[in-house]
């Protein structure tokens, strides 16, 4: 057990402390503000304060933990042995940098409370973040800076008990489109053979022919190939359905639609499932409780994984509105045409709320990349990346996580090249 010391335990100091020594280490940790108690312990101990009080390990404190809210920060990025870090410190601290000041600082999204510059969505870009602007954001730094401070800890207190973990990989099927032609209607259909005639695009002529005279099946639907694979090689696969009311933004089938919820049924026997949100139950908590509500239905037991597919984040009112509803697991904590690690950790972690500085319940489930990345760089350029990344996160044992839609392996897309880069992440021969 590790004995931490600061002089007044505030909610920020409690959940990164938590997050990087429990979750990540493994190790058993308790606070304290007694300093009677802190010196007569004979065990391993940390001070995060103003001044070392003797011979424990000692982390000078920046202000962000004792502090409420938020507020433009200068920050400097400088290199700490083979990675980078910020928030540092003078000499006289273990570690050169405020290790749980700058953990929390990403973790918590802090930039994005900041003004910042949205595109075109009306998204956070990766762009206006600080790992991309400082060339870090392809490596899990939370997780390094982790390791590293446990190496240096087990140095000073060596019988300290720490757990190991162990590398896993995951990938997302996001569908938001469960079919490209099946059980669209007379209208949409018509419009659509029409629109495919005069851009002649014939082959698409046949297969709605085909699939409306149930000769084969539809383009879109690769569950069973993923089903097989699930099987075959053991990966883990989370499947993730839209059930949104048809609109500008949402142009999936009809949630009562029989054959949308045999798929759904069908791939739940062998798989997770979890509910894709639509575009308005990003914003609205009704429609977001209609959703779940339609999901839980079908799949007879509560929903408890959701991903934003459309990626306009909006922290924390979309995450409070999953809390309110008690769904415990969101994945859309990533950026979708830049890999890399958003929130820098490839470690699920509860998701704290800066408005109300309360650690709640929402676990976040990081993913380091999305198919929508390919097309907007080089397959040289995105097969380094993926390397690089899953090395990175092997190092630190963490979770590597990756999106990919249905549609993506439908013979419409590149589905050979998109199989050799799930099976990069799931390392299948």
């Amino acid at each position: 057990m590790l004995l931490i010391y600061t002089q007044k335990v505030t909610p920020r100091i409690v959940y990164v402390f938590k997050h990087i020594c429990t979750h990540i280490l493994g190790i058993p940790i308790k606070f304290t503000s007694k300093i009677e108690e802190f010196i007569a312990h004979d065990g391993a101990k940390l001070s995060y304060g103003r001044q070392s009080l003797g011979n424990e390990f000692f982390i000078q404190k920046v202000d962000l933990l004792m502090e409420q809210g938020f507020s433009e920060l200068e920050i400097k990025v400088q290199p700490w042995e083979d990675t980078i870090c910020f928030f540092q410190l003078p000499e006289a601290s273990d570690l050169p940098f405020d290790i749980f000041a700058a953990s929390f600082y990403l973790l918590s999204r802090y930039e994005e409370y900041l003004p910042h510059v949205k595109d075109a969505e009306g998204r956070f870009p990766a762009a206006e973040s600080l790992a991309y602007q400082e060339s870090f954001l392809h490596k899990p730094v939370v997780d390094i800076w982790a390791i590293k401070f446990r190496d240096i800890l087990l140095s000073r207190f060596p019988n300290l008990e720490y757990k190991e973990r162990r590398f896993k990989t995951g990938t997302i099927i996001a569908s938001e489109n469960t079919f490209i032609f099946r059980n669209k209607g007379f209208l949409r259909s018509f419009i659509g053979l029409m629109s495919d005639f005069f851009h002649l695009n014939l082959g698409k002529v046949i297969d709605r022919l085909k699939i409306w005279m149930r000769l084969t099946k539809d383009p879109h639907d690769v569950f069973d190939d993923l089903i097989k694979l699930i099987k075959q090689h053991k990966v883990y696969m989370l499947f993730m359905f839209q059930l949104s009311d048809f609109s500008i933004h949402d142009r999936n089938i009809s949630h009562n639609r029989i054959p949308h919820r045999a798929v759904i049924k069908s791939v739940a026997d062998y798989a997770k499932v979890g509910l894709l949100l639509g575009f308005y139950a990003t914003e609205e908590i009704q429609t977001l409780r209609k959703e779940k509500l339609r999901m839980e239905e079908i799949i007879h037991s509560p929903v408890e994984n959701v991903m934003n597919f459309k990626y306009n984040l909006r922290l924390p009112d979309q995450y409070n509105n999953l809390t309110e509803l008690e769904i415990n697991n969101d994945h859309s904590m990533g950026y979708p045409d830049v890999p890399g690690f958003r929130s820098g950790t490839c470690t699920p972690y509860l998701f704290y709320d800066i408005n109300m500085e309360v650690t709640t319940p929402l676990k976040v489930h990081p993913y380091a990349f999305s198919s929508n990345a390919i097309g907007k760089m080089s397959k040289n350029k995105l097969e380094e990346d993926l390397h690089r990344m899953l090395a990175e996160v092997k190092d630190v044992k963490g979770m590597f996580r990756a999106v990919f839609e249905n549609q993506d392996f439908s013979r419409y897309s590149d589905k050979d090249y998109n199989y050799k880069l799930l099976k990069q992440i799931h390392e299948i021969e």
